[in-house]
């Protein structure tokens, strides 16, 4: 846009200020004119130019946002009233019921009373979603997690609102607005939806190099998890733990699922997203309805308040995590959900979370994302739940009573009665009473703030990449292969070269092999030095040189906790076990595997060319569970084919048999067949990836296993669905399907 000098702006503006009229038509033309001419400098609402819209107000680089910035306010309130009814983000969730009891007795951490008592269930409510998408949208699609529970204590209602990653992509909630709008469809069509591979979303991210470490979690396979009950919770922010003698501590949260962590391949993602957009829901629903209940532990990372600076990242920076070999997880209690909805609107649509809703024991810290959240969760409710009262929902009231001053508004339902609804007040016997200590009222941490009013943030914050190269050097080979196939898939879909590059700028300071996988894929170079600064997100007269990232090592150079790789795998519960059958098939040898299967904690299904039934060898009608056209090996983790004649000569002329194990070879999945079905195996394309004497032995370092012994194929075959997947077949195993 050409520039105007400062003399002639002051003059039109001034002319311009006699003639507009506010409310007076015949002016608008001239206003729109004047919009238009000035539309150069960032405003407010009201039209008055912003220095920083890249920091909130503070008390001190490193101390709490203050209420009265008012541009945040205005930036957060007009953010959260963006959509009617659907939530802004997270608006494609699914949740349960359950109950949450901790282990022993954590007094010394903490005086939250449901961290006490070990015989004591607290019930909670859990809801599951992506962040992106909207309702409609599909449950795999390459996203973060929301993990949320709701605990129902007995004294009030605690939400820990987390991710199922430990970290994100800003650290300051003014940048919230900008980070939504980036990653969300374009507004000029409304494309793409639930997916972050666009221009907006990576010029966004290429200009905000704290977005580094997080980017790396979302391009990661934890951004594809095989169910709800296979990933992690994080409630990413530092929050402090009291106890009686008022002693603080700084604490991450965990959740840990006993399932182990476990995800998808892309192409298996997006193929599901095609056939069953509803597959977790649907995971999550079928589990608690077989009784199969989904776990997680509880974990604290705790840091001692004394050791607030001991570590080379900030605890208040929400894009680092603690590493856990310098503070390890205790495992303080188990959550288990064991009742689905009654009312899928009336519970898990209705049910608001917000981040201030802390019990006596848990506080707040200066992070000022979380600060930020304080303010925008009530006010999403508001808009969204229709006014104040919404903590009178059913599935958002406590389990204990409710006592205060607060009165009628919109879609009240509590019919106080008398005439006093204030306090100090004699009328009413002076009640409600205010709780002190000793009758269990919440105090706020007496945390010493002495600092100016300032828009900064601490140069502890500006180490952006350390902790992404943390992560990456921390994955398995396969893992990190995903990564990069991952970031050429997104960057592949930019149309801007230039965004492009700055992104390959940004992948080179984290790890050199990782930007140079991801520049042959997209046919550039890594751009040289800039002139242009590599961090953009900056206020107007801030220092370029103050606000450069710093690159250091971490301290910890390589973390198992944050692969995939080491989680748990010592069994096969919930796994969904298909078996491949025809007419014909040997009733023996299916029936024994499957009890073997089903008697290890598996779910199996038979699959058939036809529905309804199929023929044993024996003449016995065996219920099949779906037929090739409404099945797909995407569905399931591991594949079976039993012997039989007459079947395996059937399904060895079958298109979908055959398609359904190339496929669940290519997505690296246990495959299991009788010595006598081989007829089935050579008519795959991956049997000839196999060495000569494939149908002479098990092959289990493919994850195939043949056998002419059910006993010892069952055995072979459930140690390696606990494998999970063998993802070195990727590269070299490649087949169609």
């Amino acid at each position: 846009m050409k520039k105007t000098t400062a003399k002639n702006k002051a003059s039109r503006q001034q002319g311009d200020a006699k003639a507009i009229i506010p409310g007076n038509a015949k002016t608008e033309s001239l206003r729109m004119q004047k919009e238009d001419e000035t539309n150069e400098f960032m405003t407010t609402d009201q039209g008055v130019k912003i220095n920083d819209d890249q920091n909130t107000l503070k008390a001190g680089e490193r101390g709490p946002s203050l209420l009265e910035d008012f541009i945040v306010r205005e930036k957060l309130t007009h953010f959260d009233h963006e959509r009617i009814p659907e939530r802004i983000v997270h608006a494609r969730g699914s949740a349960a019921h359950g109950v949450f009891k901790v282990y022993k007795n954590q007094a010394a951490l903490t005086k939250a009373g449901f961290l006490q008592d070990p015989s004591i269930e607290t019930p909670v409510f859990v809801r599951f979603s992506t962040v992106a998408g909207s309702r409609g949208s599909s449950d795999l699609a390459r996203d973060a997690r929301g993990f949320a529970v709701k605990f129902y204590t007995q004294e009030g209602n605690f939400d820990l609102v987390g991710n199922n990653m430990p970290v994100f992509f800003i650290q300051d909630a003014i940048k919230f607005p900008d980070l939504i709008h980036a990653v969300k469809p374009e507004p000029d069509n409304e494309i793409p939806q639930a997916a972050s591979a666009h221009d907006t979303f990576w010029d966004f991210i290429s200009l905000m190099p704290e977005s580094a470490h997080m980017i790396m979690w979302v391009m990661s396979d934890r951004a594809l998890p095989r169910s709800y009950r296979m990933m992690e919770g994080f409630g990413v922010h530092t929050f402090r733990m009291i106890n009686e003698k008022e002693i603080s501590s700084f604490v991450k949260f965990h959740w840990k699922p006993l399932l182990g962590v476990h995800s998808v391949a892309w192409d298996e993602a997006q193929t599901i997203s095609g056939k069953d957009p509803d597959f977790h829901r649907r995971d999550l629903w079928n589990a608690i309805e077989n009784g199969n209940f989904p776990e997680w532990e509880l974990g604290v990372q705790i840091v001692p308040e004394t050791d607030e600076h001991k570590y080379d990242f900030d605890l208040l920076d929400p894009t680092k995590l603690i590493p856990e070999e310098l503070v390890p997880v205790q495992l303080i209690g188990k959550m288990t959900l064991n009742r689905n909805p009654d009312n899928f609107f009336a519970e898990t649509e209705q049910v608001a979370f917000h981040i201030g809703n802390i019990v006596p024991g848990i506080d707040f810290t200066n992070d000022p994302l979380l600060q930020g959240r304080l303010f925008s969760y009530t006010d999403t409710q508001l808009i969204r739940l229709g006014g104040p009262n919404f903590h009178e929902i059913p599935i958002n009231r406590p389990v204990i009573g409710v006592h205060n001053n607060q009165r009628d508004g919109h879609m009240r339902q509590t019919i106080n009665t008398g005439k006093v609804s204030y306090s100090p007040n004699s009328l009413g016997g002076g009640c409600p009473f205010q709780a002190g200590k000793k009758e269990g009222g919440f105090t706020s941490y007496p945390e010493r703030v002495d600092a100016y009013k300032v828009r900064e943030r601490s140069s502890s914050f500006f180490d952006h990449f350390s902790q992404a190269r943390l992560f990456f050097n921390s994955q398995s080979e396969p893992e990190k292969a995903h990564i990069v196939d991952a970031l050429s898939f997104e960057l592949g879909k930019v149309q801007t070269i230039a965004i492009r590059e700055r992104m390959l700028r940004i992948l080179n300071e984290i790890d050199k092999a990782l930007a140079a996988g991801v520049a042959v894929a997209l046919r550039l170079h890594i751009p040289k030095e800039s002139s242009e600064p590599l961090n953009q997100s900056m206020p107007a007269d801030g220092d370029p040189a103050k606000y450069q990232p710093i690159n250091r090592d971490s301290s910890v150079l390589s973390s198992g906790a944050l692969s995939m790789a080491k989680t748990v795998k010592d069994n096969i519960r919930t796994r969904q076990i298909a078996i491949l059958a025809a007419d014909g098939v040997n009733e023996k040898t299916l029936k024994a595997v499957k009890e073997a299967l089903v008697a290890a904690g598996a779910v199996v299904e038979i699959i058939a060319p036809c529905q309804n039934y199929i023929i044993s060898d024996g003449d016995l009608e065996i219920p099949v569970d779906k037929s090739f056209l409404t099945a797909s090996s995407v569905f399931y983790d591991a594949v079976y084919v039993p012997s039989g004649v007459n079947s395996t000569a059937t399904l060895a002329a079958d298109p979908d048999a055959i398609h359904f194990l190339n496929e669940a070879f290519k997505h690296c999945k246990a495959i299991a067949a009788d010595a006598d079905a081989m007829q089935v195996i050579k008519e795959t394309y991956f049997s000839k990836k196999l060495p000569d004497d494939f149908n002479k032995s098990t092959v289990l370092e493919e994850g195939i296993i043949i056998s002419t012994d059910s006993a010892d194929l069952t055995k072979k075959f459930i140690s390696a669905i606990a494998q999970h997947r063998f993802w070195h077949r990727e590269l070299q195993r490649k087949v169609p399907a």
